[in-house]
Order: structure tokens, then sequence, then C-alpha cells
């Protein structure tokens, strides 16, 4: 006798998708453990991984795990503020960058603020200066936490401008 197949269910599976908030093609992210206030990203569902705009970057160890110190320019077009940054390497992938050159990033794991979510995400640091936004959050990052709009942007509010970077 074949056994029973297992649908899932639709209920659950509509209300989950429910309650996730939909987000432009960019929005305003926070990167609290970094210390940055505020970053306008690209939200591009064509691209697997999240990508930071990362400079002077350095790899090292502490206490037997693999780290890296790395500066952000958060601001488009900007080279002020420069925030210095630290965070522990989970791992590392070749990624394709936009002139379809294979390169070895650095990976994070670091938490995010996007329209009022908080979570964690894996990031690769790369240098962003010939793009017009300092951040990219792929698929991976958004797709089990937002709906993607294509026609809208920033449709949740800018993070306080109160705290300096």
């Amino acid at each position: 006798m074949p056994r029973p197949l297992h649908l899932p269910n639709l209920c659950a599976v509509a209300k989950r998708k429910a309650k996730r908030k939909t987000i432009g093609w960019r929005e305003w992210v926070s990167l609290p453990d970094l210390g940055v206030k505020e970053i306008k990203a690209k939200v591009d569902t064509g691209a697997d991984n999240s990508s930071l705009h990362a400079f002077v970057v350095e790899r090292f160890e502490d206490d037997g795990r693999q780290m890296v110190r790395f500066d952000i320019h958060p601001r488009q077009r900007k080279r002020k503020p420069s925030i210095p940054c630290v965070a522990e390497v989970v791992g590392e992938r070749m990624v394709k960058n936009p002139g379809g050159r294979a390169e070895r990033r650095p990976i994070i794991r670091t938490k995010l603020v996007v329209a009022g979510e908080e979570f964690e995400a894996l990031i690769n640091l790369t240098t962003r200066d010939e793009m017009t936004f300092r951040m990219l959050l792929g698929r991976r990052t958004v797709s089990k936490n937002f709906i993607v709009d294509p026609g809208r942007s920033y449709l949740w509010e800018r993070p306080s401008r109160n705290v300096p970077q």
C-alpha cells in the first residue's frame, strides 16, 4: 500500500506569509553589532547572498577564532564617515563580482534591522566603491522575513539620526 502523501498545512503557510512585511527594492538597514546606525541597501532577489562594502580588510586570529577587521563607508558616494568594524569570519565563499570575475570573500554573521525586524544574517565583505549601494540584501537574507515589491522603495522609516555615526 503506498504511503500517504504529506501535504503542508496550507492555512499555516498562508499565515506565515501574511506575517511577512513588504519591503521595497531599496530600504534602510541598521547593523547594530557593527555600529552602523543606518545604511541604504539595495534588495536584490537575483543575488543569493548579501554583500557589504568593506575596505582595509585585515584578517587575524583571536583565541583560536578567525576574525576580520575592516572599515565601512555607510554613505553612498561619500568617504566620510568611516566606521571601523571587527567581526568573526564564519566562512568564505567564491562569488562572481558584477564584472563576472570570481573572488573569494570572507563571510560574517551579524545582526540586521530591516523594516523594524531584527535578525541575524550572513554577509560577505567586498569592495563596493564602484556600486551605487554600499550594501546588497540577497534573497537568502530577505526570503524568510519579507515580501519584496520591486516597484516601491523605502517603505519603512529611516533609522533615527540622533545617534552619530
